[in-house]
C-alpha cells in the first residue's frame, strides 16, 4: 500500500521543507508499527527544487484476519476466502488512513515549529495513489476532491491489461494537484476519502468516529456538495451515527452564516433540550409497566421466563417486595452474562438466596416452575416459531400454572412509526413473527379461556390514536374457582 507526497521549491524555500512539515528527515528512512503493520516513511527524491515523500505500508495480514475476526472489509466481505484472499495489503483504504493519522499526525493538525509560516501556507503538492478502490468509479472521485480544490486524474485500472474486453476494475490510479492548500488540508482530505471511496472500514465504528470525522472535515465539509454521501460512507452506514454528524454540520454552517461561535448555538440547542424531559426509552417503559403490574397483583415469587441477560431480574431485585426471584432462558451464554451482570459471586448471602438463575426451555413442562406467584414472559413469544406456541401455552398456562402470567410482545402496526425501520421488516432479525393488536388479543384470549384464566390487555409506552402503543401486554389472572382448587392442591400436597 503507497501513497506519495511531492511539491517544488526555490533555493529561498526549498523544497525539502516538507521533511520539517511531516516532522520526518528527508536523509532517514524511518519504520513504525501500526495495528495491522508496519509503516515506512523514506524520501525518492529530496533536493531544494523538487522532494517526494512516500508511505509505504506493509500490511500483517495474518494479523488482519486475527484481530478482525471475520469483520469488515479486512475479514470475509464478499466469500468464504475473502479473509485470506483480499485487496487490503495493495489498495489504499481506512487501514492506509489510520497509519496517515498516525505517521503525520502533527502535519495533519498543521503543527510545525521549525518552520510556522511553511505550515500555514499554501504548497505546490501533488499526491498519487496507484492502487484506490473507488466504490463509485472515476466519477465520484472527481466529486469528492474537485470541489476540495484539487486538479484530478483518476485513471481506471483495467481487470488484465493482456484481456482488455474484461474492462476495468473497481480501482484507479489518482492523482491530486493543487497549489492552494495546506499540507495539513491535504492530509485530512486523504484521511476522510480514502475509506469513503473504499466504501469500507477494517474496524468497529463507533460513536467516537463522528468526532473524527468532524476533527478532520473542519474548514471543508459543512459546504462539501457531496457532504451526505461522504458522512454516511465514512461512518459505514450506520443511520444514527450519520443523523449526529449531519446535525452537528449544520451547526457548523448556522455558526457561520451568523458570524458566532458553534459552541454558543451549541449551548443554546442544550439549555432549549434541558427544558424538555427527555423520553424514557421502551425497554425501561416496558420494565416499569411489568413490575408494576406485578405488584397489584401481590406477587412476591417470581418466575422471569426468557429471562436473556437478566435486566428484568436486575430491576426485581431492588424491590424487597419480590422475595423469590428466578430467570429461566435456554441460553447458557445468556444466563452467564446474566450472572455477571447481578455480581451474584460478590452477592451477600441474604441478597443471593432471593435470585436463581436455571437453563431450561419453555417447549417442555418443567417440574421447577410450579407453585410461583407469577410469570413473566416478557419479548419472548415472538421468538418462536408458530407451531411451537401450544408448546409454551401448555408448558407455563396448563403445567407450571402461577396466579398471574404477563406477556409482553411488540405490536407490529406501531413499526411505521419507526424511521429507522424499513417497510415490511420486524423489529429483530430474531423475531419469528410479530403481532397485530388484534392478532395478540384473539390468541391471548383463547388461552385464556382454555386455562381458566381471565385476561386483561394494557399499552405500554405512547398509545397512538391511530396504531396502538409500540408494545402490547396481556395480564393473565387465574380465576377464583382455580385459584382455591390450586390451594387446596398446595395444601394436600404439604401434608402428604
Amino acid at each position: 500500500m503507497f501513497l506519495t507526497i511531492t511539491t517544488t521549491g526555490t533555493r529561498e524555500r526549498p523544497a525539502t521543507d516538507l521533511g520539517f512539515l511531516l516532522h520526518k528527515h528527508p536523509e532517514k528512512s524511518q519504520a513504525f508499527s501500526t495495528s495491522y503493520g508496519k509503516a515506512h516513511v523514506l524520501y525518492p527524491e529530496a533536493d531544494a527544487e523538487r522532494c517526494t515523500a512516500a508511505l509505504l505500508l506493509e500490511v500483517d495480514a495474518v494479523a488482519l484476519v486475527r484481530r478482525g475476526k471475520g469483520k469488515g472489509r479486512g475479514g470475509a466481505p464478499d466469500a468464504a476466502l475473502a479473509q485470506y484472499v483480499n485487496d487490503r495489503p495493495y489498495a489504499a483504504s481506512s487501514l492506509l488512513a489510520v497509519a496517515l493519522s498516525g505517521v503525520f499526525s502533527s502535519a495533519m493538525r498543521g503543527v510545525c515549529n521549525a518552520r510556522p509560516e511553511r505550515a500555514a501556507a499554501p504548497l505546490p503538492l501533488r499526491i498519487e495513489v496507484p492502487a484506490l478502490p473507488a466504490r463509485g468509479g472515476p466519477a465520484l472521485v472527481t466529486r469528492l476532491f474537485e470541489p476540495l480544490g484539487w486538479t484530478v486524474t483518476a485513471e481506471p485500472v483495467p481487470l488484465d491489461t493482456e484481456f482488455p474486453q474484461w474492462g476495468d476494475s473497481r480501482y484507479v490510479r489518482l492523482v491530486l494537484e493543487s497549489d492552494a492548500l495546506t499540507l495539513a488540508e491535504a492530509l485530512r482530505h486523504l484521511y476522510v476519502l480514502l475509506p469513503v471511496l473504499d466504501d469500507a472500514k477494517h474496524y468497529w465504528v463507533s460513536s467516537d468516529e463522528v468526532d473524527k470525522l468532524l476533527r478532520a472535515g473542519e474548514g471543508w465539509l459543512p459546504d462539501h456538495p457531496e457532504q451526505k454521501l461522504i458522512t454516511s460512507r465514512y461512518l459505514s452506514r450506520r443511520w444514527s451515527l450519520t443523523r449526529e454528524a449531519m446535525e452537528r454540520l449544520e451547526l457548523v454552517r448556522l455558526a457561520e452564516a451568523d458570524d458566532s461561535e458553534v459552541e454558543d448555538i451549541d449551548n443554546a440547542v442544550e439549555a432549549e433540550g434541558e427544558a424538555e424531559e427527555k423520553p424514557t426509552p421502551l425497554a425501561v417503559q416496558r420494565r416499569d409497566a411489568i413490575i408494576a403490574a406485578l405488584k397489584a397483583s401481590g406477587a412476591a415469587r417470581v418466575l422471569d421466563l426468557g429471562c436473556g441477560q437478566g435486566q428484568l431480574v436486575q430491576a426485581l431485585l431492588k424491590d424487597p417486595a419480590f422475595t423469590e426471584i428466578v430467570g429461566v432462558d435456554v441460553s447458557m451464554r445468556a444466563l452467564t452474562i446474566a450472572g455477571r451482570r447481578l455480581k451474584l459471586d460478590r452477592m451477600g448471602e441474604r441478597q443471593a438466596s432471593r435470585v436463581k438463575l436455571f437453563q431450561g426451555s419453555l417447549a417442555y413442562t418443567d417440574r421447577r416452575l410450579k407453585g410461583y406467584d407469577a410469570a413473566v414472559l416478557s419479548e419472548v413469544v415472538e421468538h418462536l416459531d408458530l407451531p411451537r406456541l401450544p408448546a409454551l401455552e401448555y408448558a407455563v398456562f396448563g403445567s407450571a400454572r402461577p396466579r398471574t402470567v404477563l406477556v409482553t410482545t411488540p405490536n407490529v402496526e406501531y413499526n411505521v412509526r419507526w424511521e429507522s425501520l424499513p417497510a415490511g421488516h420486524v423489529r429483530h432479525g430474531d423475531h419469528r413473527f410479530e403481532w397485530t393488536r388484534e392478532e395478540f388479543r384473539a390468541w391471548a384470549t383463547a388461552v385464556a379461556e382454555r386455562h381458566g384464566y381471565g385476561v386483561e390487555f394494557v399499552p405500554v409506552g405512547p398509545d397512538d390514536p391511530e396504531v396502538g402503543p409500540p408494545t402490547q401486554m396481556a395480564v393473565f389472572e387465574m380465576g377464583a374457582a382455580d385459584t382455591q382448587s390450586t390451594v387446596r392442591d398446595e395444601k394436600e400436597a404439604k401434608a402428604a
